[in-house]
């Protein structure tokens, strides 16, 4: 399977740079987020055991404990069921290559992480995306305390973002830092450029 692949911290505009290159390249299009719930429901616990555990959790057990605690044990940070998301990639028909994006997209997981990059937003950054999509109280609403759930979700989320930010450094992989003032186009043609895309004509790609 031809793959690129975008990773990185949440809000940092890795799914409409996927939409806009694939839309430009005539790339197929792989939303890791949107199979979240499908790999949660076929996950095998014995090999997933922080998310089969986060499923028996109410909101507050998993939205209200230390942002560290939530980092470090928050399943799809760790690559649980990360095979899933490859057995759906290789059960895809032939067809124009891939891009894959999501934050499950991990340094060390991903296959051929000369064609990935990672996305590191800032806080200022991710906050403004969250609060342009309307989507910042979306889980914090749902706790007995919406204001500590939300904080700690964005401090465990800068916390995330600065992981991935030291290990891609140690691997030497490819990383965009997505600041205030970054356009959409501006990230898209980063992004482009990382992947190696505007070497290619729309129809017309490299092979891994």
């Amino acid at each position: 399977m031809d793959v690129y692949w975008i990773g990185g911290g949440s809000g940092a505009g890795k799914s409409t740079v996927a939409r806009r290159l694939a839309a430009r390249h005539g790339l197929r299009l792989y939303d890791t987020d949107a199979v979240m719930t499908e790999h949660a429901r076929r996950s095998d616990p014995a090999t997933s055991p922080h998310l089969a555990a986060f499923l028996a959790m109410s909101m507050d057990q998993r939205w209200l404990r230390p942002p560290r605690v939530m980092l470090d044990t928050f399943h799809w940070f760790r690559g649980e069921a990360f095979d899933l998301i490859l057995d759906d990639l290789a059960a895809l028909p032939d067809g124009p290559p891939v891009i894959a994006e999501g934050f499950r997209l991990l340094p060390g997981l991903v296959p051929h992480p000369g064609r990935a990059v990672w996305l590191l937003p800032t806080p200022q950054f991710r906050r403004a995306a969250f609060d342009s999509r309307g989507s910042t109280w979306r889980i914090a609403a749902r706790t007995s305390d919406p204001e500590r759930a939300l904080a700690g979700l964005l401090e465990r989320d800068g916390l995330f973002t600065d992981r991935l930010r030291a290990t891609t450094r140690e691997q030497g992989l490819t990383a965009i830092d997505v600041e205030p003032g970054l356009s959409e186009d501006d990230l898209t043609a980063l992004v482009e450029d990382a992947l190696g895309l505007k070497e290619s004509d729309p129809g017309h790609h490299r092979k891994a």
